[in-house]
């Protein structure tokens, strides 16, 4: 065997990009002996068939959490001091008698047990609230670019990437946008061109920004364009 077959024997042919009848590329080739490599086997899937649900931000409310603990601490324990106590054969404290006292002459519909009532029912409404929503409202949650990845937008973000390229539309003198959770609203003011034109150029310009964005739910958009005020 001359040094050229052997050289033949051991070369072997890269993989390919061949067309398929449905138009997507296929990876084939040859091996060594002849026969057709696999294509795609092992390749794994780049895509899934749908998102879950893309929830928003949870925040910690350690500061109500941390304001609650508290509370509840201080008052648990003033009370167990003052049974102790009163277990001790020493006599209740003022505040415990005067309590006992005015709980046992005033009627349910006086002022003054109203208001508490009132008061406390406000703050437990207050924090059923706060337990049970997600917070973190200046957070827009994006969509998820891998199964355990979460990422979002701050809304001051979103608004000046939106501002800088509302700029760069021709005839923008100024622009001022507000990012909510539903809504991006532009107020722009255009010193020439028709303002038909300037709006349906923000329109396309604002609309291409909030797609590359990459949020998970898509905002409304609202464009006011108008001339600069007189002085």
């Amino acid at each position: 065997m001359s040094d050229e077959d052997a050289e033949r024997s051991d070369t072997r042919r890269l993989p390919t990009l061949d067309k398929t009848p449905d138009g997507t590329d296929k990876a084939g080739g040859t091996d060594g002996t002849g026969g057709a490599t696999p294509s795609g086997a092992d390749t794994p899937a780049t895509g899934t068939a749908g998102h879950d649900r893309v929830r928003r931000f949870r925040s910690a409310r350690r500061v109500p959490a941390a304001l609650v603990a508290l509370v509840l601490l201080a008052a648990a324990g003033l009370l167990l001091y003052d049974v102790a106590a009163v277990r001790a054969n020493r006599p209740a404290m003022a505040w415990r008698r005067w309590l006992a006292h005015e709980l046992g002459t005033r009627h349910l519909d006086n002022p003054w047990v109203l208001a508490p009532a009132a008061l406390a029912m406000v703050l437990g409404i207050w924090l059923i609230v706060t337990a049970v929503t997600p917070g973190l409202r200046q957070v827009l949650p994006m969509r998820p670019a891998a199964p355990d990845v979460r990422a979002g937008l701050d809304r001051a973000a979103a608004a000046l990437v939106l501002r800088d390229r509302a700029m760069e539309v021709a005839g923008v003198q100024s622009v001022r946008v507000a990012v909510s959770r539903r809504k991006a609203k532009t107020h722009a003011v255009s010193h020439f061109r028709e303002l038909d034109e300037v709006r349906a150029d923000l329109d396309t310009s604002l609309g291409e920004g909030l797609r590359q964005l990459g949020l998970a739910h898509e905002l409304r958009l609202t464009v006011d364009v108008r001339r600069p005020k007189k002085r």
